[in-house]
């Protein structure tokens, strides 16, 4: 015990000291005790790689860097066939071990979404401006592929009102749906396959990073503009108007409404707005109360249902209410003859087979990941993209158009239980049922009810909170949001989604041609150096001026970041003349954050040691990365630096330089 009370009595007296010490040099210059020499560490170079080996790790890191062939390793030839087929075909991993109590929720889940999706399909197919026996087709062929090839559980595949909203839009612009329906169908089908090719290829080459430019505050903007045009475009049946413009603007469609006064119908309008009311009081309702997610799941087809007794009931009094009439039975007939590969539209369709792609598989991706997310498993993207791709492409050939996984019925499908992807197999026979047997009662359903539902389906896409948070956190993004929205009601969908990735990549590149620099103090008693401006407690370090570089050096920046540099130093010296410090000796650059460098990067750093030279200072690198040393040393900058002017820590530089300072006894 006495051995150990005279360690503590040591360990405590040694502590009192060098806190002593600590506080008496963090007022002058940041240093290691004078009784103790100052240790610094080599800044050394990175193991040595051939240019094959670095390409090959620097394209793995790009295209691979979840390691999808992780599993592969160190098994037989038989193993890798059965996990290579698992990989491809999720539904061979899960199927295995699928069982009837699966099955029970799988199926409850899958009719559960049906009611949804089928009001639902014929009410999307009217706002891409094809006939609504498309929207059934659609929920039937690529819900079964998506089953396949999906590796979502949750994820519920069908038209969604945006890809509706934007194809209708872009083909309207060239091409009538009421004057030439056989070539408008034509162009549907051929946008939704490039859409299809487009979205596989992501998948395929692993560039699905190329859709991140749609960044959230982009998509917040573009899809609250979005679903306010479908839903004033929606005014049409609600009112009753024959005559409506075909623009998707807010100015044209308002003064279409207003213009057309004297098509409105009472009767249209008191139908339409009585079942938009139920509509969105069972969707609050299941709001509120998530257990009664059924009650809005079920509401559309129970409107569509009571309002189809309504109009047949009344038919020979109400001729101001239009219905759908006449849709055809039977399954999806096949439409490969009628991709359209030739002629003045092509262009056309790849535009649109673009964008409606891009849309697509952003909403798809992220609704997949929400759901997995909740349920702690993960969902691949390139997978998704292969899948969503597919599956669109297949479509093209069963006279479907673009879809994907859509967020009101995957919730439905998440709410309701499903475990597995069956519950989209359930949803395509429950369509299958209604394509071969059901169509007939369809025929007196009123456009006014899908006029309801699209606007009640919409309402959902105005994320008014996420787009505070965007005020509240970064400026920049709620620009960008607002010049989606703005852009997307007051220009065009396809202009207003250019003009928000536009905003986000201009912000991109202010991010990269104007990086964020600071200096750097010491916090008093410690060896660590924080900035200025953020730590009120860190104090400068005289004779120093600390910066830090918080980006990659480029030929973008590099010029900025030399104008930059000067800038600190002559402020520093500014400073220090009105204050009469110590004179400035010497200009530190840490550049721990500085990830990568090039020929212009090191070019600017020879020139800023030139130019600092002649101004009798001294400048020093922090700790530079491994592949930024790599090239500073290939390109003899070391030799013009010296060694002595690198250093591992801020803190070794400073005690090394200012000890050198010291007269020699």
């Amino acid at each position: 015990m006495g051995l150990n009370s005279n360690r503590v009595e040591d360990f405590f007296t040694h502590s009192a000291n060098t806190t002593v010490t600590s506080l008496k040099v963090s007022t002058e210059i940041p240093m290691p005790p004078p009784e103790e020499a100052v240790e610094v560490h080599n800044v050394c170079l990175p193991p040595k790689k051939t240019t094959f080996q670095k390409l090959k790790h620097r394209l793995s890191d790009i295209f691979f860097p979840d390691d999808p062939l992780h599993g592969f390793k160190n098994q037989t030839w038989c193993k890798k066939l059965v996990l290579g087929l698992q990989s491809l075909f999720p539904i061979c991993q899960w199927g295995l071990h699928y069982n009837l109590k699966l099955f029970r929720s799988d199926i409850i889940s899958g009719l559960t979404i049906a009611s949804l999706a089928i009001p639902q399909g014929i009410s999307y197919a009217k706002l891409a401006n094809l006939p609504p026996i498309v929207g059934l087709y659609s929920s039937f062929v690529p819900p079964l592929i998506y089953s396949v090839l999906g590796s979502s559980r949750h994820l519920a595949v069908g038209p969604v009102s945006i890809a509706s909203l934007v194809m209708g839009t872009m083909l309207s612009g060239s091409v009538s749906s009421t004057d030439d329906p056989i070539l408008y169908l034509q162009l549907a089908f051929t946008a939704t396959f490039f859409a299809g090719v487009f979205q596989a290829s992501l998948g395929l080459l692993r560039l699905g990073f190329l859709i991140d430019f749609l960044s959230n505050a982009t998509l917040v903007g573009f899809m609250a503009g979005a679903a306010v045009i479908v839903a004033l475009q929606q005014l049409k049946g609600l009112l009753g108007i024959v005559h409506f413009t075909g623009k998707m603007q807010f100015v044209p469609v308002m003064t279409s409404v207003f213009d057309h006064k004297d098509e409105w119908s009472w009767q249209t309008i008191v139908m339409g707005f009585g079942f938009l009311l139920f509509l969105l009081t069972t969707r609050q309702i299941s709001i509120k109360k998530p257990k009664l997610f059924w009650v809005s799941a079920a509401a559309p087809l129970t409107s569509v249902i009571l309002s189809t007794i309504l109009v047949f009931c009344i038919k020979s009094k109400a001729h101001g209410i239009s219905y759908i009439g006449h849709l055809p039975k039977g399954l999806n007939p096949p439409s490969l003859n009628m991709l359209y590969f030739n002629g003045q539209y092509l262009a056309l369709t790849i535009k649109t087979g673009l964008i409606t792609g891009i849309l697509s598989l952003t909403e798809g991706i992220a609704v997949g990941r929400t759901f997995a997310s909740l349920q702690n498993y993960q969902v691949d993207g390139n997978k998704e993209m292969m899948a969503i791709g597919l599956m669109n492409m297949a479509g093209s050939c069963t006279s479907c158009y673009v879809t994907t996984g859509s967020f009101s019925r995957s919730a439905v499908n998440y709410n309701a239980g499903a475990q597995t992807a069956v519950s989209n197999i359930v949803l395509a026979a429950a369509v299958l049922v209604t394509l071969l047997f059901l169509m007939p009662l369809f025929y007196y359903t009123p456009n006014v009810i899908l006029a309801a539902i699209i606007i009640t389906a919409v309402i959902g896409l105005i994320d008014y909170r996420a787009a505070y948070k965007l005020w509240k956190v970064d400026k920049l993004d709620f620009l960008a949001c607002i010049c989606s929205f703005f852009g997307v009601l007051f220009i065009s969908v396809p202009l207003g989604l250019a003009i928000a990735v536009g905003v986000s990549i201009f912000k991109i590149l202010l991010h990269v041609t104007r990086p964020n620099t600071v200096v750097l103090g010491n916090i008093p008693r410690t060896q660590i150096y924080q900035s200025l401006n953020r730590y009120k407690e860190a104090s400068r370090v005289p004779s120093f001026l600390i910066l830090a570089i918080e980006s990659p050096i480029y030929f973008a920046n590099s010029t900025y970041l030399h104008e930059r540099m000067l800038r600190w130093v002559r402020e520093e010296e500014e400073r220090i003349n009105e204050s009469h410090e110590s004179t400035l000796k010497c200009i530190i650059i840490d550049m721990t954050a500085v990830s990568a460098i090039d020929t212009s990067g090191i070019d600017m750093l020879c020139e800023l040691r030139k130019i600092l030279e002649k101004r009798s200072l001294q400048l020093v690198l922090v700790n530079p990365v491994g592949s930024v040393m790599e090239k500073m040393h290939k390109s003899k900058i070391l030799e013009s630096f010296g060694m002595s002017s690198m250093y591992l820590t801020v803190a070794e530089a400073v005690g090394d330089i200012a000890a050198s300072w010291k007269p020699q006894p």
